[in-house]
């Protein structure tokens, strides 16, 4: 089986949309090696039967985000825990993952789970779960997973990581995903049966999701970054970062900031709202489900607003917020017709509007804000956006030669020639657009990536893997056997002359 398939079944069955014997049935009726993509087909035409058009959409996107993770991962040429435990990983993989007691090696900054933790005080399990989350920073960890019924995890680069062999019980991940939240939250999960909130504690701040599944409660906890980063930091390119700083010096219009599940959209989001907030003197609403990073009003006066503490949702409180005199609104998540209509509204009457979205590329940003609109609308929410939009910037996460994540992204600025095209509805088009206005700060994902390749920020098999255009899909490939045969030639030259002395 393929590593990405293997990667992108283990996903699918982290979210609970498959079994992994189901996966792995369908998996041998493909002929035992199908590609991801043929793969992935299979799942989208399973899943979506019988669905509303609408809903096989949203499918869709999910499914596409799957895949990039599928192949992220897989470019780190380590296949997932699950099929490590099943015998499908190389032998030698297998033995420098697992102990002969089946037990995962303990990481040193983190405390064991090789004890009953239901046994545990509220207090000893209160200081247990604060090492254990304090510990992903020391880790390098982004993410830490405790859920009834398995082992639990934490992310590192992309990776599952597991901490132990042992799954946790129904009764030790309640007391564990409960024993830090506030009361309000857990008598409000205990009704809904989902939850998501901020912890945070010694100056570390964590978003929390808690939900219920067939085997108790799971969680999920995510490491909010402990300060604000520039955009070079976060791993834009100088001339990248300009660009994207130039969309900023905008009044009014639509920015969108768009990738798929942790692909670092928050942190941008903080360091575009730091960049206004130390350039101008503007008031900004941000509204976020929940608050991440905090933000200290400088230049402007900086207002944050969480979903369910202080408002009941995104579309209410952009209600709200157009009555509250900004200048600048930030919506952590536009994912519904009624708050994508308020911000393109908003958008046009002199506010400066920047948004998120769960989409891939610039193209299918589009595609889903203008498909949200019944067809009645569509030529007058094309027109809206064709003017009120500034700019996309889609960005993902991938592994660098340093052994950290580095950014891949790709910019769409409106120009005349953009703008023609999303009025037409000619959204095919955007892509060649994009390739040829280099000069107006655009790129595309396939040139970032080669970009990226050439300073040595990545290796040429993740650059290939996250590729999709075929033309640079051909020049990756022939500067790759350029500069091979330029290393073959250096390395013979230094053994002649070492021969020669």
């Amino acid at each position: 089986m393929q590593l990405d398939v293997q990667w992108f079944i283990a996903a699918l069955a982290e979210n609970g949309s498959v079994t992994v014997e189901d996966a792995c049935s369908l998996n041998d009726q493909l002929g035992g090696d199908p590609d991801l993509g043929t793969y992935a087909q299979s799942i989208l035409d399973a899943m979506a039967s019988g669905m509303e058009q609408t809903d096989v959409d949203a499918l869709t996107g999910q499914i596409q985000e799957l895949m990039d993770y599928a192949v992220n991962a897989a470019a780190s040429g380590v296949p997932p825990e699950i099929f490590q435990a099943t015998g499908e990983a190389p032998a030698e993989v297998q033995a420098e993952t697992s102990a002969e007691s089946g037990a995962a090696p303990i990481m040193e900054g983190l405390p064991s789970f090789e004890k009953d933790l239901s046994e545990c005080s509220d207090e000893e399990l209160q200081d247990f779960m604060i090492r254990l989350l304090l510990g992903l920073r020391q880790e390098n960890a982004s993410d830490l997973h405790l859920s009834a019924g398995a082992p639990p995890f934490i992310r590192r680069n992309l990776v599952n990581e597991r901490l132990t062999q042992r799954k946790l019980t129904p009764v030790e991940a309640e007391r564990l995903n409960k024993i830090l939240v506030p009361p309000d939250v857990v008598e409000q999960f205990d009704k809904d049966m989902d939850a998501s909130f901020a912890l945070e504690f010694y100056g570390n701040r964590f978003r929390v999701a808690l939900m219920v599944h067939k085997e108790g409660i799971a969680g999920s906890y995510r490491l909010v970054p402990g300060e604000l980063k520039t955009l070079e930091e976060l791993g834009f390119m100088e001339h990248d970062a300009h660009t994207i700083r130039r969309l900023l010096d905008y009044n009014n219009g639509l920015i969108l900031v768009t990738g798929p599940l942790g692909a670092g959209k928050t942190t941008t989001l903080a360091a575009m709202v730091n960049i206004l907030n130390e350039n101008r003197q503007d008031h900004v609403i941000t509204v976020e489900d929940p608050i991440e990073i905090v933000q200290k009003s400088r230049g402007c006066q900086i207002t944050q607003r969480q979903i369910g503490s202080h408002t009941q949702s995104y579309r209410t409180a952009l209600k709200g917020a157009l009555r509250e005199d900004p200048d600048i609104i930030v919506i952590g998540e536009m994912h519904d017709l009624e708050t994508i209509e308020n911000a393109i509204t908003a958008s046009e009457t002199g506010h400066l509007v920047i948004g998120t979205l769960h989409t891939c590329d610039a193209a299918n940003t589009l595609n889903r804000i203008l498909d949200v609109f019944p067809p009645s609308q569509q030529a007058q929410i094309r027109a809206m956006v064709a003017g009120s939009l500034r700019g996309i910037l889609c960005q993902k996460l991938i592994p660098g030669t340093d052994g950290k994540l580095t950014m891949a992204y790709e910019i769409l600025m409106n120009t005349n020639a953009v703008s023609n095209n999303i009025n037409e509805g000619k959204i095919h088009q955007l892509k060649a657009a994009m390739e040829i206005g280099s000069k107006q700060g655009m790129l595309t994902i396939d040139q970032c990536l080669f970009n990226r390749y050439q300073n040595g920020q990545v290796t040429y098999e993740t650059a290939l893997a996250n590729m999709r255009d075929a033309a640079v899909l051909d020049q990756i490939k022939k500067y790759y056997a350029v500069e091979q045969a330029k290393k073959l030639s250096e390395e013979a030259a230094a053994a002649k002359k070492a021969g020669k002395k």
